[in-house]
């Protein structure tokens, strides 16, 4: 015999004085996560272990606060770290086409940054005031008179060489020209030319000796330029040196002990040197007719900005990066553009930094989803990590297409724990079809779906209410809101042990409460409150299931809910519509009669069937022919359909639906209409588990009450499934009233008697079953059919 569900077991309550508090405003807040033993364990291991490869994958289903707890988790592990160093990108003095990277202190990235530019302003004042100074114009005209008298020297003995031949030399615009001179006089052309050939060629010799000894004055004169001018830009740098050497102490006292710094102010300075005329001003730009087509001289100075691109100055422990937008350049960085004169131009002050960069030294989150939508970010991670390097560089380029010349910056060493954040789906993806995903990401920290409902989880689960209401500030709520919360939430997880961890959906249910709570005026969300915001979110979403309702209501859908039919059951069937699930009763029939054919899917045959439910219709034939084909095979065509199904059926909860719908058209017993199925069956005639249970149980209460409950009403479940009920309090009352039956079974036996009033009968020794049984009617059946087959054979 049967035993009836009682109403307590229907629904889970939580029993008065479950916490020990009036609300969550008495509860300490939540500072862990809760529910994911498991996954914290992976996540720790993760975490610590530092050999390479070691990067996690936290998978799980959406809603299940992934991201929210591995950040609050990973915040609370990187105040323990120390802070990582500061980043800048600096001239290469050696090849401009590849900045340098620096590497400094926490904080001291920026004053570096700040010091080089205030260095960079008092140096070209120190410049200025030096190279204007009396003295410097003194010691400059001092130098310069020293080749100047040398000059002079040589010019009077040169022209000392030219009298005693008898020529003068005289400057001029084409060089320097050499005169006869005949008695004191200076001969010109046409005088030259009436001279006798004798004294011409006289000339002539004395000329070209004359010549030749002022070739050698002219390199003379220009090896005295040369000296000079290597004396004066000797005495400019030194100067200079000496100009900003105390400016340049005073960043080498500060920045002198890291090596690479040190070697940057270096080369700064011979820099500075180096182009000393174009940093005082004094060389001048050659002019031109379009003077608005010509580049404008870069200056120099510009070569001493220091480009900060991680600047951890405001960090406390290592940084936590959750990176949304997974672009390329978000998360490697980019070196932007600007154009001049219809070019694109770049420098290394262009240089930005991406999400890796500001990682580095600590946590890199990243929804893999997202990840997989932005072209070249997935495999740039691998890289990165494989080769600890942070590389920037364009993704066109990368890519093969075409793309202007750009900079290439040094790689800047990565050291961050990587954590991918996704469906569990992606990840067997990953796993299985690229090899070197199981290499990087070694960690799988797996977030569940539930955990158990016990005290100390309930407790907690109570602290996550205070913490959210805390965090966004909400009304807290009281003891029995939080026992609805508590509820709602086994609810989501169809399991009275368990809690679901969809925090997502809880925490909506929270916040809706306290909009009804607002609303009221009340200062704290009540069990009344958050009945209120379950209720309005199934209205916003049940339009389709209202629609099925009315149709089965007016008649348009054919389901009986009174009376008696023999091959016609009620079947409940589970829709989703995205954020909605709902039960909707089915009327399924059968009709036998003889032939060969066996049992025939009118949806399979319809190609309406998914594989499931083909499956469960096989197994429903392998248990007739288990039962009542001993003697003889089963000579019977019979047909099942799911009366007015339009859009496919699949799944095989319906399977003992069909087998009670075959036992009445084989036993010709009738099956109670005002009663409801659900279950699968196994060969041996098992029933066994289905899932969405409450949705089915209530969409069959639904129209019962619509035509009136008057206690024949009932659903017939799997004892399977009994924990897994968490009914609306309505159907719960309806239950303890009597109005409403649920009817927990075992074996098809169990729920043929329910549904008929008639034993089933067992299996005696002689391999007969009692009379006027369930199973003898029908064997009976079965032997008549076979037997009519045999005649008809003949």
């Amino acid at each position: 015999m049967v035993q009836e569900l009682d109403y307590t077991q229907a629904r889970r309550k939580c029993p008065p004085g479950f916490i020990a508090c009036e609300s969550t405003i008495d509860l300490e807040p939540l500072l862990e996560i809760i529910g994911q033993d498991r996954a914290v364990q992976a996540l720790r291991f993760g975490l610590d272990i530092k050999e390479d490869g070691f990067n996690i994958y936290m998978a799980g289903m959406p809603g299940t606060g992934k991201k929210t707890a591995i950040a609050t988790f990973l915040e609370q592990r990187a105040k323990e770290m120390p802070v990582p160093p500061d980043w800048c990108y600096v001239w290469n003095f050696k090849d401009d086409q590849k900045p340098e990277a620096l590497s400094l202190p926490p904080g001291m990235g920026s004053q570096f940054r700040d010091d080089m530019a205030k260095f960079v302003e008092e140096m070209k004042k120190a410049m200025v005031a030096a190279f204007e100074s009396e003295d410097y114009a003194n010691r400059r005209e001092e130098t310069v008179k020293q080749f100047e008298d040398k000059k002079s020297a040589l010019m009077k003995e040169l022209n000392q060489k030219a009298l005693e031949a008898d020529f003068a030399l005289q400057r001029s615009q084409i060089g320097m020209l050499i005169i006869p001179v005949i008695n004191g006089q200076l001969i010109n052309e046409q005088q030259f030319a009436i001279l006798p050939q004798k004294i011409k060629d006289e000339i002539g010799a004395n000329r070209k000796r004359l010549q030749e000894d002022l070739k050698s004055a002219f390199r003379q004169f220009k090896e005295i330029d040369r000296e000079a001018e290597a004396a004066v830009d000797s005495f400019n740098k030194e100067v200079a040196n000496y100009a900003m050497e105390h400016l340049l102490q005073v960043l080498k006292d500060k920045y002198g002990g890291i090596v690479d710094c040190d070697k940057y102010l270096d080369s700064v300075r011979d820099d500075i040197l180096a182009n000393l005329d174009q940093i005082t001003g004094s060389q001048k730009e050659p002019e031109s007719p379009f003077p608005f087509l010509m580049r404008q001289t870069p200056d120099p100075t510009e070569r001493y900005k220091v480009n900060l691109i991680v600047d951890n100055s405001k960090l406390e422990g290592a940084p936590v990066v959750i990176e949304m937008n997974p672009s390329h350049n978000r998360v490697f960085g980019t070196t932007e553009k600007e154009a001049r004169f219809g070019a694109l131009v770049t420098n290394y002050t262009m240089i930005r930094s991406g999400s890796a960069h500001e990682a580095n030294g600590g946590y890199l989150v990243i929804p893999v989803e997202e990840l997989a939508r932005n072209p070249g970010s997935y495999e740039s991670l691998k890289r990165t990590i494989v080769n600890k390097k942070l590389e920037i560089e364009e993704l066109a380029e990368r890519m093969g297409f075409v793309t202007t010349r750009s900079l290439r910056p040094e790689p800047i060493p990565f050291d961050a724990k990587v954590i991918l954040v996704g469906d569990s789906k992606i990840y067997y993806m990953l796993y299985q079809l690229d090899p070197e995903f199981k290499k990087i990401f070694k960690v799988k920290a797996e977030f569940d779906t539930t955990m158990d409902r016990d005290e100390e989880n309930v407790q907690q689960y109570a602290k996550f209410m205070c913490t959210l209401c805390n965090k966004e500030g909400l009304k807290h709520l009281d003891l029995m809101g939080i026992a609805a919360v508590v509820e709602y939430s086994s609810r989501l997880a169809s399991d009275q042990e368990k809690l679901s961890t969809q925090f997502a959906e809880v925490s909506d249910i929270i916040r809706e409460a306290n909009y009804y709570a607002q609303e009221d005026g009340s200062d704290v969300i009540s069990e009344e409150h958050v009945r209120q915001a379950v209720e309005a979110k199934v209205y916003r979403s049940n339009l389709i299931e209202e629609k099925l309702e009315e149709m089965i209501e007016r008649g348009t859908i054919l389901v009986d809910t009174d009376g008696e039919k023999v091959g016609q059951v009620n079947g409940l069937a589970v829709m989703g519509i995205g954020d909605y699930m709902f039960g909707k009763p089915s009327r399924i029939t059968a009709s036998v009669g003889v032939g060969k054919e066996g049992i025939i899917d009118i949806e399979r045959q319809a190609e309406m069937g998914g594989p499931t439910h083909t499956k469960g219709v096989h197994i429903l034939t392998g248990f007739l022919t288990n039962r009542y084909a001993k003697k003889h095979p089963l000579s019977v065509a019979a047909r099942l359909t799911f009366e007015q199904s339009y859009s496919g059926v699949d799944g095989d909860s319906a399977s003992s639906t069909e087998t009670y719908t075959m036992m009445s058209a084989l036993s010709g017993v009738p099956i109670k209409q005002g009663l409801a199925v659900t279950g699968s069956v196994n060969q041996k005639g098992g029933v066994q588990a289905i899932g969405g249970v409450n949705q089915k149980i209530e969409g069959f209460y639904e129209l019962c009450k619509f035509r009136g409950l008057d206690g024949s009403h009932g659903v017939v479940i799997p004892e399977s499934n009994v924990e897994n009920l968490m009914l609306k309090e309505e159907v719960v009352e309806a239950i303890k009233e009597g109005k409403f039956h649920i009817y927990p079974v075992k074996t098809i036996d169990e729920g043929i008697e329910v549904l008929t009033g008639v034993p089933s009968g067992e299996l005696r020794g002689d391999g007969t079953y009692p009379a006027d049984t369930i199973n003898h009617l029908a064997q009976r059946k079965l032997d008549e059919l076979a037997e009519i087959a045999k005649e008809y054979i003949r």
